[in-house]
Protein backbone atom coordinates (compact mmCIF):
# COMPACT_ATOMS: atom_id res chain seq x y z
CA UNK A 1 0.00 0.00 0.00
CA UNK A 2 1.28 3.49 -0.85
CA UNK A 3 1.84 5.69 2.18
CA UNK A 4 1.41 9.42 1.91
CA UNK A 5 4.52 11.49 2.62
CA UNK A 6 4.97 12.81 6.15
CA UNK A 7 3.99 16.36 5.23
CA UNK A 8 0.59 15.10 4.01
CA UNK A 9 0.00 13.02 7.14
CA UNK A 10 0.92 15.93 9.43
CA UNK A 11 -0.58 18.74 7.37
CA UNK A 12 2.74 20.58 7.13
CA UNK A 13 4.20 22.08 3.99
CA UNK A 14 6.90 19.90 2.39
CA UNK A 15 10.49 21.04 2.29
CA UNK A 16 11.11 22.15 -1.25
CA UNK A 17 14.53 22.10 -2.84
CA UNK A 18 15.27 25.31 -4.78
CA UNK A 19 16.35 24.82 -8.39
CA UNK A 20 17.97 28.24 -8.42
CA UNK A 21 20.75 30.00 -6.57
CA UNK A 22 24.55 29.61 -6.68
CA UNK A 23 24.73 26.04 -5.38
CA UNK A 24 22.26 24.61 -7.88
CA UNK A 25 23.87 26.61 -10.70
CA UNK A 26 27.44 25.61 -9.92
CA UNK A 27 27.24 22.18 -8.26
CA UNK A 28 23.84 20.64 -9.08
CA UNK A 29 25.17 17.12 -8.43
CA UNK A 30 25.45 17.95 -4.73
CA UNK A 31 21.83 19.11 -4.68
CA UNK A 32 20.69 15.96 -6.49
CA UNK A 33 22.56 13.83 -3.94
CA UNK A 34 20.66 15.51 -1.08
CA UNK A 35 17.39 15.18 -2.97
CA UNK A 36 17.89 11.44 -3.40
CA UNK A 37 17.67 10.97 0.36
CA UNK A 38 13.96 11.83 -0.03
CA UNK A 39 13.25 9.17 -2.65
CA UNK A 40 12.64 8.95 -6.39
CA UNK A 41 10.54 12.11 -6.41
CA UNK A 42 11.05 15.32 -4.46
CA UNK A 43 9.18 18.62 -4.07
CA UNK A 44 11.08 21.51 -5.62
CA UNK A 45 10.74 25.17 -6.52
CA UNK A 46 11.55 25.92 -10.14
CA UNK A 47 11.85 29.60 -9.28
CA UNK A 48 10.80 31.27 -6.01
CA UNK A 49 7.13 30.60 -5.39
CA UNK A 50 6.60 28.11 -8.24
CA UNK A 51 6.38 24.54 -6.87
CA UNK A 52 6.78 21.34 -8.86
CA UNK A 53 7.78 17.70 -8.39
CA UNK A 54 11.17 16.58 -9.70
CA UNK A 55 11.68 12.96 -10.77
CA UNK A 56 15.14 11.67 -9.83
CA UNK A 57 15.00 7.90 -10.28
CA UNK A 58 15.82 6.45 -13.70
CA UNK A 59 13.09 3.80 -13.62
CA UNK A 60 10.49 6.26 -12.36
CA UNK A 61 11.46 8.77 -15.05
CA UNK A 62 11.25 6.20 -17.81
CA UNK A 63 7.87 4.98 -16.53
CA UNK A 64 6.48 8.51 -16.72
CA UNK A 65 7.96 9.20 -20.14
CA UNK A 66 6.41 5.99 -21.50
CA UNK A 67 2.94 6.60 -20.03
CA UNK A 68 1.40 9.73 -21.56
CA UNK A 69 -2.09 8.56 -20.58
CA UNK A 70 -1.37 8.99 -16.88
CA UNK A 71 1.20 11.73 -17.41
CA UNK A 72 -0.03 13.92 -20.27
CA UNK A 73 1.38 17.18 -21.57
CA UNK A 74 -1.62 19.33 -20.55
CA UNK A 75 -0.75 22.44 -18.60
CA UNK A 76 -3.89 24.52 -19.16
CA UNK A 77 -5.30 24.24 -15.60
CA UNK A 78 -1.90 25.02 -14.08
CA UNK A 79 -1.46 27.98 -16.43
CA UNK A 80 -4.73 29.49 -15.20
CA UNK A 81 -3.58 29.04 -11.60
CA UNK A 82 -0.17 30.65 -11.92
CA UNK A 83 -1.20 33.47 -14.25
CA UNK A 84 0.63 35.17 -17.11
CA UNK A 85 3.37 36.67 -14.93
CA UNK A 86 4.83 33.30 -13.87
CA UNK A 87 8.52 33.39 -14.89
CA UNK A 88 8.61 29.75 -16.06
CA UNK A 89 5.29 29.88 -17.89
CA UNK A 90 6.94 30.37 -21.32
CA UNK A 91 8.91 27.13 -20.79
CA UNK A 92 5.93 25.05 -19.63
CA UNK A 93 2.78 26.41 -21.28
CA UNK A 94 0.86 24.35 -23.82
CA UNK A 95 1.43 24.96 -27.52
CA UNK A 96 0.25 23.18 -30.66
CA UNK A 97 3.53 21.36 -31.24
CA UNK A 98 4.89 17.85 -30.86
CA UNK A 99 6.34 18.57 -27.42
CA UNK A 100 3.16 19.72 -25.69
CA UNK A 101 0.45 17.54 -27.24
CA UNK A 102 -0.77 13.99 -26.74
CA UNK A 103 -2.27 11.08 -28.65
CA UNK A 104 -3.32 11.48 -32.26
CA UNK A 105 -2.54 15.19 -32.34
CA UNK A 106 0.99 14.54 -31.13
CA UNK A 107 1.43 11.70 -33.64
CA UNK A 108 0.33 13.97 -36.50
CA UNK A 109 2.73 16.75 -35.53
CA UNK A 110 5.58 14.35 -34.91
CA UNK A 111 5.13 12.64 -38.29
CA UNK A 112 5.74 15.95 -40.05
CA UNK A 113 8.95 16.52 -38.09
CA UNK A 114 10.26 12.97 -38.45
CA UNK A 115 9.50 12.72 -42.18
CA UNK A 116 11.01 16.12 -42.96
CA UNK A 117 14.19 15.44 -40.97
CA UNK A 118 14.51 12.05 -42.70
CA UNK A 119 14.99 13.90 -45.99
CA UNK A 120 18.21 15.45 -44.65
CA UNK A 121 21.08 13.28 -45.89
CA UNK A 122 23.76 12.68 -43.21
CA UNK A 123 26.50 13.60 -45.70
CA UNK A 124 24.83 16.94 -46.39
CA UNK A 125 24.40 17.60 -42.66
CA UNK A 126 28.06 16.76 -42.05
CA UNK A 127 29.04 19.13 -44.85
CA UNK A 128 27.00 21.97 -43.35
CA UNK A 129 28.62 21.39 -39.95
CA UNK A 130 32.14 21.18 -41.38
CA UNK A 131 31.72 24.35 -43.41
CA UNK A 132 30.32 26.21 -40.41
CA UNK A 133 33.14 25.01 -38.17
CA UNK A 134 35.87 25.90 -40.65
CA UNK A 135 34.51 29.38 -41.30
CA UNK A 136 34.30 30.15 -37.59
CA UNK A 137 37.76 28.76 -36.77
CA UNK A 138 39.24 30.76 -39.63
CA UNK A 139 38.02 33.93 -37.92
CA UNK A 140 39.99 33.38 -34.69
CA UNK A 141 42.70 30.81 -35.53
CA UNK A 142 45.38 33.49 -35.90
CA UNK A 143 44.58 35.13 -32.56
CA UNK A 144 45.93 32.41 -30.28
CA UNK A 145 42.91 32.74 -28.01
CA UNK A 146 39.12 32.64 -28.17
CA UNK A 147 35.92 32.41 -26.17
CA UNK A 148 34.56 29.28 -27.77
CA UNK A 149 31.00 29.94 -26.60
CA UNK A 150 30.69 33.31 -28.31
CA UNK A 151 32.95 32.57 -31.27
CA UNK A 152 32.31 28.90 -31.99
CA UNK A 153 29.83 26.68 -30.16
CA UNK A 154 26.90 29.11 -30.17
CA UNK A 155 27.19 30.19 -33.84
CA UNK A 156 27.66 26.66 -35.24
CA UNK A 157 24.06 25.44 -34.68
CA UNK A 158 22.73 28.70 -36.10
CA UNK A 159 24.82 28.36 -39.24
CA UNK A 160 23.79 24.72 -39.71
CA UNK A 161 20.12 25.44 -39.15
CA UNK A 162 20.24 28.35 -41.57
CA UNK A 163 21.24 25.82 -44.22
CA UNK A 164 18.74 23.15 -43.13
CA UNK A 165 15.81 25.56 -42.99
CA UNK A 166 16.79 28.06 -45.65
CA UNK A 167 16.73 30.60 -42.83
CA UNK A 168 18.08 34.14 -43.25
CA UNK A 169 20.70 35.25 -40.74
CA UNK A 170 18.51 37.91 -39.15
CA UNK A 171 15.72 35.43 -38.36
CA UNK A 172 18.18 32.85 -37.03
CA UNK A 173 19.68 35.36 -34.63
CA UNK A 174 16.25 36.25 -33.22
CA UNK A 175 15.46 32.57 -32.75
CA UNK A 176 18.68 31.99 -30.82
CA UNK A 177 18.23 35.08 -28.67
CA UNK A 178 14.67 34.09 -27.82
CA UNK A 179 15.65 30.55 -26.83
CA UNK A 180 18.52 31.80 -24.65
CA UNK A 181 16.15 34.11 -22.80
CA UNK A 182 13.65 31.31 -22.22
CA UNK A 183 16.24 28.93 -20.77
CA UNK A 184 17.82 31.45 -18.42
CA UNK A 185 14.58 33.21 -17.47
CA UNK A 186 16.50 36.02 -15.79
CA UNK A 187 15.35 39.00 -17.85
CA UNK A 188 11.96 38.85 -19.57
CA UNK A 189 11.06 35.28 -20.57
CA UNK A 190 7.70 36.41 -21.94
CA UNK A 191 9.41 38.79 -24.33
CA UNK A 192 11.86 36.02 -25.24
CA UNK A 193 8.92 33.79 -26.18
CA UNK A 194 7.36 36.57 -28.26
CA UNK A 195 10.66 37.00 -30.09
CA UNK A 196 11.01 33.27 -30.70
CA UNK A 197 7.47 32.85 -32.00
CA UNK A 198 7.64 35.91 -34.26
CA UNK A 199 10.89 34.71 -35.80
CA UNK A 200 9.33 31.31 -36.53
CA UNK A 201 6.29 32.99 -38.11
CA UNK A 202 8.53 35.12 -40.28
CA UNK A 203 10.44 32.06 -41.48
CA UNK A 204 7.27 30.12 -42.32
CA UNK A 205 5.83 33.11 -44.19
CA UNK A 206 9.05 33.35 -46.18
CA UNK A 207 8.99 29.62 -47.05
CA UNK A 208 5.32 29.81 -48.01
CA UNK A 209 6.13 32.59 -50.45
CA UNK A 210 9.43 31.14 -51.67
CA UNK A 211 9.63 27.38 -50.94
CA UNK A 212 12.90 25.55 -51.40
CA UNK A 213 14.64 22.24 -50.74
CA UNK A 214 14.73 22.75 -46.98
CA UNK A 215 13.12 21.38 -43.83
CA UNK A 216 10.68 24.27 -43.38
CA UNK A 217 9.41 23.97 -46.96
CA UNK A 218 9.05 20.17 -46.63
CA UNK A 219 6.99 20.63 -43.48
CA UNK A 220 4.69 23.05 -45.28
CA UNK A 221 4.17 20.55 -48.11
CA UNK A 222 3.76 17.46 -45.88
CA UNK A 223 0.65 15.32 -46.55
CA UNK A 224 -0.51 15.80 -42.95
CA UNK A 225 -1.63 19.24 -44.09
CA UNK A 226 -0.65 21.36 -41.11
CA UNK A 227 -2.03 24.88 -41.14
CA UNK A 228 0.14 27.98 -40.86
CA UNK A 229 0.01 28.11 -37.05
CA UNK A 230 0.80 24.42 -36.70
CA UNK A 231 3.76 24.56 -39.07
CA UNK A 232 5.07 27.66 -37.31
CA UNK A 233 4.96 25.86 -33.98
CA UNK A 234 6.80 22.79 -35.29
CA UNK A 235 9.45 24.96 -36.94
CA UNK A 236 9.83 27.01 -33.76
CA UNK A 237 10.18 23.86 -31.68
CA UNK A 238 12.92 22.44 -33.91
CA UNK A 239 14.87 25.66 -34.18
CA UNK A 240 14.64 26.44 -30.47
CA UNK A 241 15.55 22.96 -29.25
CA UNK A 242 18.30 22.57 -31.83
CA UNK A 243 20.28 25.77 -31.27
CA UNK A 244 20.94 26.72 -27.65
CA UNK A 245 20.94 23.12 -26.30
CA UNK A 246 23.26 22.13 -29.17
CA UNK A 247 25.59 24.96 -28.21
CA UNK A 248 25.82 23.55 -24.68
CA UNK A 249 26.31 19.99 -25.90
CA UNK A 250 29.29 21.04 -28.03
CA UNK A 251 30.75 23.32 -25.35
CA UNK A 252 30.36 20.80 -22.55
CA UNK A 253 31.99 18.13 -24.70
CA UNK A 254 34.97 20.39 -25.42
CA UNK A 255 35.24 21.31 -21.73
CA UNK A 256 35.34 17.66 -20.76
CA UNK A 257 37.97 16.76 -23.34
CA UNK A 258 40.21 19.64 -22.26
CA UNK A 259 39.83 19.21 -18.51
CA UNK A 260 39.46 15.50 -17.74
CA UNK A 261 42.51 13.22 -17.73
CA UNK A 262 40.36 10.27 -18.81
CA UNK A 263 40.12 11.90 -22.23
CA UNK A 264 43.72 13.11 -22.41
CA UNK A 265 46.43 12.15 -24.83
CA UNK A 266 46.64 13.05 -28.48
CA UNK A 267 43.15 14.36 -29.28
CA UNK A 268 43.99 15.61 -32.75
CA UNK A 269 41.62 14.08 -35.27
CA UNK A 270 40.59 11.35 -32.86
CA UNK A 271 36.92 10.45 -33.21
CA UNK A 272 36.98 7.87 -30.43
CA UNK A 273 37.75 10.35 -27.59
CA UNK A 274 35.11 12.70 -28.99
CA UNK A 275 32.43 10.02 -29.09
CA UNK A 276 33.40 8.90 -25.58
CA UNK A 277 33.17 12.48 -24.34
CA UNK A 278 29.72 12.93 -25.87
CA UNK A 279 28.54 9.71 -24.22
CA UNK A 280 29.85 11.00 -20.90
CA UNK A 281 28.20 14.41 -21.28
CA UNK A 282 24.85 12.96 -22.33
CA UNK A 283 24.89 10.72 -19.26
CA UNK A 284 26.19 13.14 -16.62
CA UNK A 285 25.76 16.73 -17.86
CA UNK A 286 23.14 16.83 -20.63
CA UNK A 287 22.46 20.32 -22.01
CA UNK A 288 18.80 20.09 -21.01
CA UNK A 289 19.11 18.82 -17.46
CA UNK A 290 15.50 19.02 -16.22
CA UNK A 291 12.42 19.14 -18.44
CA UNK A 292 9.78 16.85 -20.01
CA UNK A 293 6.94 18.57 -18.12
CA UNK A 294 3.77 16.56 -17.48
CA UNK A 295 0.59 17.47 -15.61
CA UNK A 296 -1.47 14.58 -14.18
CA UNK A 297 -5.20 15.14 -14.61
CA UNK A 298 -5.93 13.68 -11.17
CA UNK A 299 -4.04 12.95 -7.95
CA UNK A 300 -1.72 9.98 -8.44
CA UNK A 301 0.16 7.84 -5.92
CA UNK A 302 3.44 7.09 -7.63
CA UNK A 303 6.61 5.52 -6.18
CA UNK A 304 5.57 6.43 -2.65
CA UNK A 305 4.80 10.02 -3.49
CA UNK A 306 1.43 11.67 -4.05
CA UNK A 307 1.41 13.78 -7.20
CA UNK A 308 -1.27 16.50 -7.06
CA UNK A 309 -3.50 16.97 -10.09
CA UNK A 310 -2.59 19.63 -12.64
CA UNK A 311 0.77 20.42 -11.04
CA UNK A 312 4.04 20.15 -13.02
CA UNK A 313 6.05 16.96 -12.83
CA UNK A 314 9.55 17.59 -14.21
CA UNK A 315 11.96 14.85 -15.28
CA UNK A 316 15.54 15.35 -14.11
CA UNK A 317 17.40 13.80 -17.01
CA UNK A 318 20.69 14.42 -15.21
CA UNK A 319 19.66 12.89 -11.89
CA UNK A 320 17.93 9.94 -13.57
CA UNK A 321 20.97 9.24 -15.74
CA UNK A 322 23.24 9.29 -12.70
CA UNK A 323 20.90 7.28 -10.48
CA UNK A 324 23.39 5.28 -8.33
CA UNK A 325 21.03 2.28 -8.29
CA UNK A 326 21.35 1.76 -12.01
CA UNK A 327 22.96 -1.61 -12.78
CA UNK A 328 26.33 -1.79 -14.48
CA UNK A 329 27.71 1.30 -12.76
CA UNK A 330 26.26 3.74 -15.31
CA UNK A 331 24.99 6.04 -12.60
CA UNK A 332 26.75 8.47 -10.38
CA UNK A 333 27.89 11.99 -11.08
CA UNK A 334 28.90 12.41 -7.45
CA UNK A 335 32.62 12.64 -6.76
CA UNK A 336 32.17 9.73 -4.35
CA UNK A 337 31.68 7.37 -7.30
CA UNK A 338 34.39 5.59 -9.24
CA UNK A 339 34.54 7.94 -12.20
CA UNK A 340 36.77 5.76 -14.35
CA UNK A 341 34.59 2.69 -13.95
CA UNK A 342 31.41 4.66 -14.62
CA UNK A 343 32.91 6.29 -17.70
CA UNK A 344 33.94 2.93 -19.11
CA UNK A 345 30.41 1.64 -18.74
CA UNK A 346 28.98 4.69 -20.51
CA UNK A 347 31.08 4.31 -23.66
CA UNK A 348 28.72 3.51 -26.50
CA UNK A 349 25.81 3.19 -24.07
CA UNK A 350 22.87 5.21 -25.44
CA UNK A 351 20.29 4.25 -22.81
CA UNK A 352 20.52 7.70 -21.22
CA UNK A 353 17.53 10.05 -21.08
CA UNK A 354 19.33 13.13 -22.39
CA UNK A 355 16.97 13.10 -25.40
CA UNK A 356 13.96 12.14 -23.22
CA UNK A 357 12.15 8.85 -23.91
CA UNK A 358 8.88 7.23 -24.89
CA UNK A 359 6.68 8.88 -27.54
CA UNK A 360 8.34 12.26 -26.93
CA UNK A 361 11.90 11.09 -27.59
CA UNK A 362 13.74 13.83 -29.47
CA UNK A 363 13.30 13.12 -33.20
CA UNK A 364 16.53 14.98 -34.04
CA UNK A 365 18.87 13.21 -31.61
CA UNK A 366 21.01 11.67 -34.36
CA UNK A 367 21.28 15.02 -36.12
CA UNK A 368 22.28 16.72 -32.85
CA UNK A 369 24.96 14.18 -32.11
CA UNK A 370 26.41 14.36 -35.63
CA UNK A 371 26.66 18.17 -35.51
CA UNK A 372 28.34 18.04 -32.08
CA UNK A 373 30.81 15.35 -33.17
CA UNK A 374 31.82 17.26 -36.28
CA UNK A 375 32.20 20.54 -34.38
CA UNK A 376 34.44 19.05 -31.70
CA UNK A 377 36.53 16.95 -34.11
CA UNK A 378 37.07 19.91 -36.42
CA UNK A 379 38.25 22.14 -33.57
CA UNK A 380 40.72 19.54 -32.27
CA UNK A 381 41.98 18.83 -35.78
CA UNK A 382 42.53 22.49 -36.65
CA UNK A 383 43.86 23.53 -33.21
CA UNK A 384 45.38 20.36 -31.71
CA UNK A 385 47.19 22.23 -28.91
CA UNK A 386 44.12 24.08 -27.65
CA UNK A 387 43.94 24.42 -23.85
CA UNK A 388 41.60 25.98 -21.33
CA UNK A 389 42.67 29.50 -20.43
CA UNK A 390 41.38 29.13 -16.86
CA UNK A 391 41.18 26.30 -14.37
CA UNK A 392 38.12 24.07 -14.98
CA UNK A 393 36.69 24.98 -11.57
CA UNK A 394 36.79 28.68 -12.52
CA UNK A 395 34.44 28.26 -15.47
CA UNK A 396 31.08 29.88 -14.80
CA UNK A 397 27.70 28.23 -15.34
CA UNK A 398 24.55 29.96 -16.49
CA UNK A 399 21.62 30.02 -14.05
CA UNK A 400 18.34 28.25 -14.77
CA UNK A 401 16.36 25.22 -13.62
CA UNK A 402 16.18 23.55 -17.02
CA UNK A 403 19.60 23.67 -18.67
CA UNK A 404 23.32 23.15 -18.07
CA UNK A 405 25.44 25.62 -19.99
CA UNK A 406 28.58 27.70 -19.57
CA UNK A 407 28.69 31.48 -19.79
CA UNK A 408 32.07 31.37 -21.55
CA UNK A 409 34.74 28.86 -22.56
CA UNK A 410 38.06 30.74 -22.85
CA UNK A 411 40.90 28.85 -24.52
CA UNK A 412 44.43 29.49 -25.77
CA UNK A 413 46.42 27.82 -28.56
CA UNK A 414 49.39 28.51 -30.82
CA UNK A 415 48.18 30.83 -33.61
CA UNK A 416 47.35 28.87 -36.73
CA UNK A 417 46.69 29.94 -40.31
CA UNK A 418 43.17 30.02 -41.63
CA UNK A 419 42.10 28.00 -44.64
CA UNK A 420 42.86 29.52 -48.02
Amino acid sequence: MTTAPEHERTGTEPERFPMYGPEFTNTPDRVYDRMRAQGDLVPVELVPGVPATLVLGYDAALEILRDPDRFPRCSEVWEAEVGPECPVLPMLQARPNALFTNGAVHARFRSVIVDSLARVHPAALRGYAENAADSLIDAFAGDGKADLIAQYTRPIPLLVFRELFGCPEEIAERLEEGMTGLLEGVDDPVQSLVMLEQAARDLVALKRAKPGADVASWMLRHPAGLDETEVTNQVGLLLASGTEPENSLIANGIRLLLSDDRFGGDLSGGSLPVEDALDEILWTDPPISNYGPTFPRQDINFHGYRLPAHQPVIISYTAANTDPRRSGGCGGSSPHNDASRSSANRKGNRAHLAFAGGPHTCPAKNHARLIASVAIEKLLDRLPEVELAVAPEDLEWRPGAFHRGLTALPVTFPPAPGHP
